[in-house]
Formats: C-alpha cells, structure tokens, sequence
C-alpha cells in the first residue's frame, strides 16, 4: 500500500476535522492506497463515543464520508462536495477496537457525479458500517481556482 500525500498538508488554513494533523480535537486520518480502493484505520476512543463503548454513528458516517473525499481527490485528481449519504448501520463499532479499517472505491461515474461506496470494519474484520455516498465533482479548473487544488500524490510520486 501507497501513503497518499496530503496535498494540504502545512497549509496554515487546513484544519479539517478528518484529516487535519494540526486539528487539536480531530480525527487525523492518514490514508493508503491499494489498488482501486483508499484505505485508512482509526483508533478510537471512548472520546467519541455515543452509547456506551460503541463510536457514535455521526463519527462512523464521518470516517467513511471523509475516505470518499479523498478518493475524489485520489482517484479523479479533483475535489467535490457531498451530495448524498446513504448510511446503513450494520454492527457496533466498539471503542475497546484497537483500530477501525475504512475502505472505500469508485463504483460508478456519470459526468460530475461519483457514486462512491465505503465501508467501516472491526479489528477482528466484521462489517460495521457501509455507506454509498455520491459526489458532486469540480471540473479541475475550478478546483484549481476556488479551492488551490493542483494534484494529490502517492509517496514515491513526483
């Protein structure tokens, strides 16, 4: 698996609550790429929980919203927003994990519309959470100009 590069990475307006290294109460997810799928583990804690030991479900839907992000990012070399999540719960997600598996890939694209599915798995491999989310993607000129987007690379890549 690749290390994906964050192309925000020391930018001192980059604060995003999913990936941003700096961001104090953040998630700081890191993601690798395998194949046509992005991949990134978590690990919880009790931090963010909603009922006992389990990861509150807002904080499920966004490990697997934010690893759709980065797949656009990724994968199609642009930046999009979420239009649609459709979320379906399937098996807590403890906090006791060591680390929650994120995955997620491309499974459909129709002019700047990406269907997107991502799924959410225990230490011990079991399927939490999935989610099919669909996003509205700039064309990359816009990316460009509104959001400073330029390319996001795997290590190793120039």
């Amino acid at each position: 698996m690749k290390r994906i590069i964050d192309p925000y990475a020391g930018r001192p307006e980059h604060n995003c609550f999913g990936c941003s290294p700096r961001n104090p109460i953040g998630l700081h997810l890191e993601f690798f790429e395998d194949g046509e799928w992005l991949v990134a583990r978590w690990h919880p804690s009790a931090d963010y929980e909603g009922w006992h030991n389990v990861v509150h479900g807002g904080i499920q839907a966004l490990l697997l919203d934010e690893i759709c992000a980065w797949v656009v990012m990724r994968k199609l070399q642009t930046i999009g927003v979420t239009s649609r999540m459709e979320t379906r719960y399937c098996a807590p997600a403890t906090v006791d994990n060591d680390a929650l598996t994120v995955k997620a890939r491309v499974t459909r694209q129709v002019r700047n519309i990406v269907e997107i599915e991502s799924s959410l798995y225990d230490d011990s491999g079991k399927l939490c959470t999935q989610a099919v989310c669909h996003y509205y993607t700039f064309p990359p000129e816009r990316a460009r100009a509104e959001r400073d987007f330029t390319r996001c690379r795997a290590e190793g890549e120039e």
